[in-house]
């Protein structure tokens, strides 16, 4: 094990010990690596591999702040994992992002509140005014299309389901809008498989909220086979 592991690992022991906690400022340099054993330059090394992972926020000339450790944040990392994993054949992530989201819609179903729903009627609402219009159009419909299935994950109230699907939905962006481009009448069947997921969702059904997400991913995973390979490379991930 490298001085830059035994960092990551000790720092992490402290914290599920409960010596530190979210939103604790840690000791000066100095103190902190004797109380580690390790030299100065491999405690900053190990820092800035926990600032990657999301476990500490490093502010300059303020010093070193445990973050809030909220699960989004410290399994957004893995989506290397996911995106090294979907090179050449996307059809894998969208396959787990199915698993993830019909399960997030279950749950939604009887968790979500009236608000929330208030507002996924108010996107789709907007998609169905501009679907079908100029492709300058598709950006927005988009950002609706995240707006919405983010609505749904949030409120399944699981923070670990939210930052697994956020770190699998978010490579399939560029699928997603390859389809809207270039599969004629594919945001208006979006929108009306939106409209049967909200519905399910008012009626605080959790098998019909279910039914209705699976439909709707299938569609876009069926879409994949007329994509090129590379439909989902290079793409930001989006942000839940």
């Amino acid at each position: 094990m490298s001085r830059t592991d035994e960092v990551v690992n000790g720092i992490k022991r402290m914290i599920l010990e409960g010596r530190f906690k979210p939103g604790d400022r840690l000791p000066i340099e100095k103190d902190l690596a004797e109380s580690l054993g390790v030299s100065r330059g491999s405690l900053r090394e190990g820092m800035s591999a926990l600032s990657i992972l999301g476990i500490v926020n490093i502010r300059q000339g303020d010093g070193t702040y445990v973050t809030n450790l909220d699960a989004p944040q410290l399994l957004a990392p893995m989506g290397f994992v996911v995106d090294f994993q979907g090179q050449g054949d996307t059809r894998h992530i969208h396959i787990v992002r199915r698993l993830l989201e019909c399960e997030a819609a279950r749950l939604a179903a009887t968790r979500i509140t009236d608000e929330a729903l208030a507002q996924a009627a108010e996107l789709l609402d907007e998609a169905a005014r501009i679907a079908g219009r100029s492709p300058q159009e598709h950006e927005r419909i988009m950002e609706i299309d995240i707006a919405f299935h983010r609505i749904i994950a949030v409120h399944a109230d699981n923070p670990v389901l939210v930052g697994l699907i956020e770190a699998f939905a978010g490579r399939t962006l560029r699928g997603r809008l390859w389809r809207s481009l270039h599969e004629e009448g594919a945001d208006r069947r979006t929108h009306d498989e939106h409209v049967a997921i909200l519905k399910a969702l008012v009626a605080r059904d959790p098998e019909r909220a279910r039914i209705r997400m699976a439909n709707h991913l299938i569609g876009v995973e069926e879409s994949l086979h007329g994509q090129p390979d590379d439909a989902d490379a290079n793409v930001e991930p989006a942000r839940f």
